[in-house]
């Protein structure tokens, strides 16, 4: 009985980790090489806050996986460790958080069914046949036409001229002859035109601006204005058009600059020249 407790003690001691891993791993090569967070930050266009949760483990903070996987192989990178290495304690670490936890099932007591519910249901079954039954099988009461009635003292029977009728017809020919045509408005023009995504109001107040994006590839964005409100957090796909409004600056992040161009207050806006078109790129906009 103590060796089988010993030998799980030491099969729960081989599963731990050894040391640290992932964020922490980075952490102590970057405070042997006396590389400051700040540096890292720099490289990694990030801010100081988002590098101490990436040396935590925090990855969420990050946004979409993908982002948190690249600035993990980045910050290996620039301290000589081995980015997969790096990568495979990040599956490790996101592994566990997902791991659903041990519920035990337990078996539920079988239920008897009441005959009661089942007659009510074929009850109204029944009356309900029965009433279509009933409805359609009543012969239609049809109307005998009146005969007509010839008049005192003549042989022909008394018939509609038809003089009347063709000329309500003329009538009615002349005034579709006098209508203006009307050529139909031209709609494929409008159909073609990709859809606008608005967020916001078209009108724009004092302190206000107005941005439009258009992509032509795959980007993740992350737009908030200057009271700190989310105005666009989701993945530009090729296309898509999306256009938002709020207090400037805007604090702007695009996971693929390449991919997206962008129209401030109705004026093309250049990304920095130091920006790399397959590198995310923070930066804040403004009206003016």
């Amino acid at each position: 009985m103590t060796e089988d407790v010993e030998n799980q003690d030491t099969d729960d001691n081989v599963d731990e980790p050894q040391g640290p891993v992932g964020g922490e791993r980075l952490a102590a090569a970057r405070r042997e090489q006396q590389i400051s967070v700040l540096e890292i930050a720099k490289e990694l266009h990030l801010d100081e806050p988002k590098v101490r949760a990436l040396e935590r483990n925090e990855f969420e903070v990050l946004g979409a996986p993908v982002f948190a996987k690249g600035h993990l192989k980045k910050y290996a990178e620039l301290v000589s460790v081995d980015p997969d290495d790096i990568l495979a304690d990040y599956y490790q670490l996101e592994r566990a958080g997902e791991m659903p936890p041990l519920v035990s099932t337990r078996r539920r007591p079988r239920q008897e069914l009441s005959p009661g519910p089942w007659i009510a249901v074929i009850v109204v079954v029944v009356v309900v046949a029965t009433a279509y039954w009933w409805f359609t099988s009543r012969p239609l009461q049809t109307e005998a036409a009146p005969d007509v009635v010839a008049a005192p003292g003549t042989d022909e029977s008394m018939s509609v001229e038809p003089q009347a009728t063709d000329d309500a017809m003329e009538v009615a020919s002349e005034q579709i002859a006098d209508e203006p045509d009307v050529e139909p408005e031209d709609t494929a023009t409008e159909a073609s035109e990709p859809p606008i995504e608005e967020t916001s109001s078209p009108v724009l107040a004092e302190g206000q601006m107005r941005i439009l994006l258009t992509y032509t590839g795959d980007c993740w964005t992350e737009i908030t204005d200057a009271s700190g409100r989310r105005l666009f957090f989701d993945l530009g796909k090729d296309g898509r058009t999306v256009e938002l409004t709020g207090a400037e600056p805007f604090n702007v992040l695009f996971g693929n600059p390449g991919n997206v161009s962008v129209v401030v207050n109705g004026g093309d806006y250049a990304l920095p020249a130091s920006s790399r078109p397959d590198r995310p790129l923070r930066l804040t906009i403004s009206g003016t």
